[in-house]
C-alpha cells in the first residue's frame, strides 16, 4: 500500500484536466437555450457523435417542461437505435470494508468506529461466489475498501479465485473491479488475471469540494486519483469505468466533470471510458452527511442528468444500482441505462450468510431489494431482453476496438444474439416456471424482429438449439 508521501511526490508535476473555470462559464452562457439549437444538438447525438462541453451545458440548462420532454425522447430513441432493449445484469461482491480513508460520506471510513469490519479470505470468496452462481449471474464487480490489507497480490488472487470457482452449470465469465487507484506496475497485475472494467469513481470533480470531504488517507490526493485511469492505460489495460457520487457538489458541474474526464481519456488514449456510473449519496451507518448530502439532487434532476449522460456520450454504457427505489431505475432505464445490478448484497459475506445485521458491514443502504429473478421476471414483462452477455470482452472487442465497432451502432448486432443466448442459459439453469414462461416469449418476440436474411440469424438459432441440448458458453 502506497504511503501518502509516494502519492503526493508522484502527483507534485501535475495539472488537473478539468476546467472548473470554464464550466461554471459554460453553464452560465447557455441558460435559456434556444430550442432550435436545442434540437440539433439532439440529433447529433441521435448520429451517434460525443457531444462538446458547450453542448452538454445547453441540455443541462433546459428547464421548459415541453422543450425537456424532447430531450427525454431523444434519450428514449438513442437506446432503441444503439442498445435495443437489452439491459445487462450484475452484481456486486464486496470482499473486504477495512479502509484508511476518512470520507466524510461513507461508512467504511476509518473514524467510523461502529460499522463492523470483515474481510474474506479466500474460502470465504469461494462461498460468495457459489451463492452468486446459484442464483445465475455471471458477471461481478469485485469492490475493496483502500487498505494495506487489499494490495494489488491479494486482490489479484482473489480475482483468480473467482474465476476458477465453478458451481453446476454456473461460472463468472467477466470480474469488473471498483478499487482505489494503483501505480503502473500494479495494474499489470490486473490484466494477467484478466480483469473486465476497472472503475475509479473521482466522487466530485469540484477540488475545493474534494479536500472538505476528503480528509485523510491516500484517496485526500484529488490528482492521485483523477490520473489513475491514465496509469491503468500506461499498464496495457484499456477498459475503464469513470463515475461521480451526485450529491456532494453541484449535479450540473459534475455532470460536466464527467464529460471532461471522458475527453481527457479519447485525446490521451483515442479510447472513451467504456462505462459512466451516477450514484446518489445513500445513507450509511452512522454517517451524518449521508443522511443530508450538501447537493442532494432530486429525483426529477436526476432523471435529467440520466438522459442528458445518455446524448453526451451515446456510445459508453451507463450503470444504474441498486442504491435507487425500484421506481426511479424503472423510469431511468428507458432513458439510456444499459447495465443494472439485481439481487445484490452489500454486506461483506452476505451473499452465503443469512444476517439481519448485515447493514453493519455496508457502505451504504440500498433502495432496491428485489431477487434478480424478480428483476429478469419484470424486465421480460415490459419488454426488456436481460443479458449476461460478455462476448466483446472475451474477444478482444475492448479498447479502441470495441470503440470502433460501439460508436457506428455496431454492437447492436452482437449484443442482441449474446443478450438471447445468455438470457436463454439463464432460463434453462435457474428460472423458476413463470419467469421461464415469460422469458421465452420474449426471445420468440426477439428473434421475429431479427429479419431472416440477417446473416447472424441462421447462427444464432443454431446455437440457440445446442443450449438447449445443454451446452454452454455459446457467443458470438
Amino acid at each position: 500500500m502506497l504511503n501518502i508521501s509516494y502519492i503526493n511526490k508522484a502527483t507534485e508535476n501535475l495539472k488537473s484536466f478539468i476546467p472548473e473555470d470554464k464550466i461554471f462559464e459554460l453553464l452560465e452562457q447557455t441558460k435559456n437555450p434556444d430550442p432550435v439549437r436545442v434540437r440539433e444538438i439532439i440529433q447529433k447525438s441521435l448520429d451517434k457523435n460525443r457531444l462538446e462541453p458547450v453542448e452538454m451545458a445547453t441540455l443541462l440548462n433546459v428547464e421548459d417542461k415541453e422543450l425537456l420532454e424532447e430531450v427525454f425522447e431523444g434519450a428514449r430513441e438513442l437506446k432503441r437505435r444503439i442498445y435495443g432493449n437489452r439491459i445487462v445484469l450484475f452484481a456486486p461482491l464486496y470482499i473486504g470494508n477495512e479502509c484508511i480513508n476518512n470520507c466524510q460520506y461513507c461508512g467504511f471510513r476509518v473514524t467510523n468506529n461502529n460499522i463492523e469490519r470483515r474481510s474474506l479470505n479466500l474460502e470465504e470468496v469461494v462461498e460468495e461466489v457459489k451463492a452468486l452462481e446459484n442464483k445465475g449471474h455471471k458477471r461481478l464487480i469485485v469492490v475493496f475498501g483502500e487498505h494495506p490489507m487489499y494490495d494489488a497480490k491479494f486482490m489479484t488472487e482473489t480475482i483468480k479465485t473467482i474465476y476458477n470457482t465453478k458451481e453446476g452449470k454456473g461460472e463468472i465469465r467477466r470480474v469488473n473491479v471498483n478499487a482505489a487507484p494503483q501505480t503502473v506496475e500494479d495494474y499489470k497485475l490486473f490484466k494477467e488475471v484478466g480483469i473486465g472494467t476497472f472503475q475509479i469513481f473521482q466522487e466530485t470533480y469540484h477540488t475545493e469540494t474534494y479536500k472538505k470531504y476528503h480528509i485523510s488517507g491516500p484517496k485526500s490526493n484529488y490528482l492521485w486519483r483523477l490520473y489513475g485511469l491514465d496509469r491503468a492505460f500506461e499498464a496495457g489495460l484499456d477498459d475503464v469505468g469513470i463515475g461521480a457520487l451526485f450529491g456532494l457538489y453541484d449535479w450540473k458541474f459534475e455532470a460536466m466533470g464527467l464529460l471532461y474526464h471522458t475527453i481527457h481519456l479519447e485525446e490521451t488514449f483515442n479510447v472513451g471510458p467504456h462505462t459512466i456510473s451516477f450514484p446518489r449519496i445513500e445513507p450509511a451507518l452512522d454517517t451524518p452527511l449521508a443522511e443530508r448530502p450538501p447537493y442532494a439532487v432530486s429525483d426529477d434532476d436526476f432523471k435529467k442528468l440520466v438522459a442528458i449522460l445518455r446524448l453526451a456520450v451515446p456510445y459508453t454504457g451507463l450503470i444504474l444500482t441498486a442504491r435507487e427505489p425500484v421506481e426511479i431505475r424503472n423510469e431511468v432505464l428507458k432513458f439510456g441505462v444499459s447495465q443494472i445490478d439485481g439481487g445484490s448484497s452489500i454486506g461483506v459475506g452476505s451473499y452465503h450468510e443469512s444476517d439481519e445485521e448485515k447493514i453493519k458491514r455496508s457502505q451504504f443502504l440500498l433502495g432496491d431489494n428485489r431477487t434478480l429473478d424478480q428483476i429478469i421476471e419484470e424486465l421480460s414483462e415490459e419488454g426488456y431482453l436481460p443479458s449476461f452477455c460478455t462476448g466483446c470482452y472475451r474477444l478482444g472487442r475492448t479498447g479502441e476496438h470495441f470503440m470502433e465497432f460501439a460508436i457506428p451502432g455496431f454492437v447492436k448486432r452482437f449484443c442482441t444474439p449474446n443478450a438471447i443466448l445468455t438470457f436463454l442459459e439463464y432460463l434453462e439453469d435457474y428460472a423458476p416456471e413463470k419467469t421461464r414462461e415469460i422469458g421465452l416469449k420474449r426471445i420468440e418476440e426477439e428473434l421475429k424482429n431479427i429479419p431472416d436474411d440477417n446473416k447472424f440469424k441462421m447462427q444464432l438459432l443454431e446455437k440457440i438449439e445446442k443450449v438447449r441440448a445443454g451446452e454452454r458458453d455459446l457467443y458470438f
